[in-house]
């Protein structure tokens, strides 16, 4: 099989492609022949050797991967050869085959391709933990999804509609703010953190937002705070703008507003029937047409570094996929 690895940290141009021996499932473990993996920002961490949890090298990063199943092994018994999955992992994804524990193994609808599957499994789990669980959104509220147009605000977006808020999506440019309009976004802005609060307190009469899927922080997370609604809740996925301000405990008080953190990847780790039963739910919302992965561009899985360094440079609209040809 052919891998993408990761030999010494450095840009995306560093990445190489290599020959590497076919994979054998031990007892417990599922091999993949992958159609598809995507590329997601903390791919470009790991190879720039930034993050926080990175393994010896040489490896291939990619946390989702889509294909079929070519082997398992001893003591499977949920998961067959020759089905249609994916797999959610830490590491491995940029590869023709990974080997995964099956209980990381979820099955894929016939209706899915295996694009729009890698394109969903962590965004899609990470906007549904954030937003019904750690959120915990009802029906009727009104929801503020920041990074609209990007992987993880493009599903929150979706996934918001889908169960009943009213949205109001905070893009940064025009483009990604015609997409969250395309998905389903009641109102969008493009909001400076000056004119922020203003424009989300006038787009909800005064109120301010029910629930925040934020992805900025900085000056950002500052005024979102000022325009969230009386026990409104603030779920923190990242810090894109590349700022982490001093939250002011008063402002929290006197509105009664929670403010959680979400690292999504702890579900897979720490519950995976959870997480399977999760993606289970939003694939159905898939077939049922209700979502749709943004998938804004395919790369060839040998041009990997290129498909990073496009993701890299701010150039992409919901999610880039690596693709091997599997059919």
């Amino acid at each position: 099989m052919r891998a993408v690895l990761v030999k010494e940290f450095g840009p995306p141009s560093s990445l190489v492609v290599e020959d590497a021996p076919d994979l054998v499932p031990g007892p417990g473990e599922v091999v993949i022949e992958v159609g598809a993996v995507s590329v997601n920002f903390p791919d470009i961490l790991v190879v720039e050797g930034t993050y926080q949890n990175l393994p010896a090298r040489p490896f291939s990063p990619g946390k989702e991967a889509a294909g079929r199943v070519k082997a398992v092994g001893e003591g499977v018994e949920r998961i067959r050869i020759g089905q249609r999955v994916l797999a959610l992992v830490e590491f491995g994804g940029y590869a023709e085959q990974l080997c995964v524990p099956e209980e990381l193994v979820m099955e894929l609808p016939d209706a899915i391709s295996y694009e729009s599957a890698a394109a969903s499994g962590l965004v899609y789990s990470t906007a549904y933990f954030g937003l019904l669980r750690r959120g915990q959104m009802k029906p009727g509220e009104t929801v503020l999804v920041t990074g609209a147009g990007g992987g993880v605000g493009s599903a929150g977006v979706q996934l918001a509609k889908a169960y009943g808020a009213r949205v109001i999506a905070l893009a940064q440019d025009a483009a990604k703010a015609e997409l969250a309009r395309q998905q389903g976004a009641d109102v969008v802005l493009t909001s400076t953190p000056q004119t922020l609060r203003d424009e989300l307190l006038a787009a909800t009469d005064g109120k301010g937002v029910d629930v925040v899927l934020e992805m900025l922080g900085g000056d950002f997370l500052t005024q979102i705070i000022r325009a969230t609604a009386w026990e409104g809740r603030i779920v923190i996925v990242g810090f894109a703008s590349g700022g982490q301000n001093p939250i002011k405990p008063g402002h929290v008080l006197v509105k009664s507003i929670s403010i959680v953190g979400l690292q999504s990847s702890d579900y897979r780790d720490r519950m995976p029937d959870l997480m399977r039963s999760t993606m289970a739910e939003v694939f159905q919302l898939f077939v049922g047409g209700k979502v749709d992965a943004a998938v804004d561009t395919t790369f060839p899985l040998q041009k990997a570094g290129d498909a990073l360094q496009y993701v890299k440079d701010g150039r992409v609209k919901g999610k880039v996929v690596l693709t091997t040809g599997l059919g």
